[in-house]
């Protein structure tokens, strides 16, 4: 009986196996393409190939339709999600009009150091050069920090690195006031921003965008909406708490932003 059991995991495992493989790669050629009939045509090959395991497993006779049918939906729902990505990344392609987008997949992530760097699937075979703005449809995610010939890493807006911060403008009544990302509150999700003096007048809900300020970044880049206010424990500044569109936790294609020459 336990052997049956385990012969039977195996099988769920060698079919779940195929599908993800099978998607990491068709994701990293869509990403390449700018056509959407192409990603229609890609998503019925995905579907066909992914019902083919599950036709399989439910041949077999401890194996009941219901249990395949919970693991086809749940790919399924991934499989949407992945796609529902890919065309955020053609939609944010036609208006970085300034730029030569270089379209990237994520390759890892560190566990211990999840909010501090990814690594992406471009390098320097590709045009990418450190320093450059990272982003998605959401807004900046970081820059490129480092660079190998096939491959790069990013380090995050939210990274716990003191040594890396970004000058960003609060638009405030038409009025920018500037400040110094330093920080992410890994409990509330919120980016945090200092040097605003307490006399500045912000509201919640202000526009966050990059500065431009020292040319690290671009300026306008959109970062987020002030999500909370405080002042420092001396009374001297106050603190920004910023809400980003962007989960940090889930994020599986990135875009560099190349300045066109």
């Amino acid at each position: 009986m336990y052997k049956n059991f385990k012969n039977k995991n195996n099988k769920y495992h060698i079919a779940i196996t195929v599908v993800v493989l099978f998607l990491l790669l068709t994701a990293s050629l869509l990403i390449k393409r700018d056509n959407n009939t192409f990603i229609k045509d890609g998503v019925i090959v995905i579907e066909k190939v992914i019902m083919y395991p599950f036709t399989v497993l439910n041949k077999e006779k401890n194996n009941t339709q219901s249990e395949s049918y919970i693991i086809q939906k749940n790919v399924n729902a991934s499989l949407e999600k992945e796609i529902k990505e890919l065309k955020d990344v053609l939609e944010l392609n036609k208006t970085l009009t300034e730029y030569e987008p270089i379209n990237t997949t994520i390759l890892s992530r560190n566990k211990s150091y999840w909010f501090n760097t990814v690594t992406i699937d471009k390098g320097r075979k590709d045009g990418i050069r450190a320093n450059m703005a990272v982003v998605t449809k959401n807004g900046l995610v970081g820059k490129i920090s480092s660079v190998s010939n096939y491959s790069s890493e990013v380090k995050l807006i939210t990274s716990d690195d003191l040594n890396f911060k970004v000058s960003i403008t609060i638009k405030t009544n038409d009025e920018d006031n500037y400040a110094i990302l330093n920080g992410y509150n890994k409990k509330s999700g919120l980016i945090t921003a200092s040097g605003i003096d307490k006399t500045t007048n912000i509201n919640e809900g202000d526009r966050v965008l990059t500065s431009g300020l020292g040319k690290m970044f671009p300026a306008g880049v959109y970062i987020g909406e002030v999500k909370d206010i405080k002042s420092d424990k001396y009374n001297l500044s106050k603190k920004i708490y910023i809400k980003t569109k962007q989960d940090f936790n889930d994020m599986h294609y990135l875009t560099v932003l190349k300045v066109k020459e």
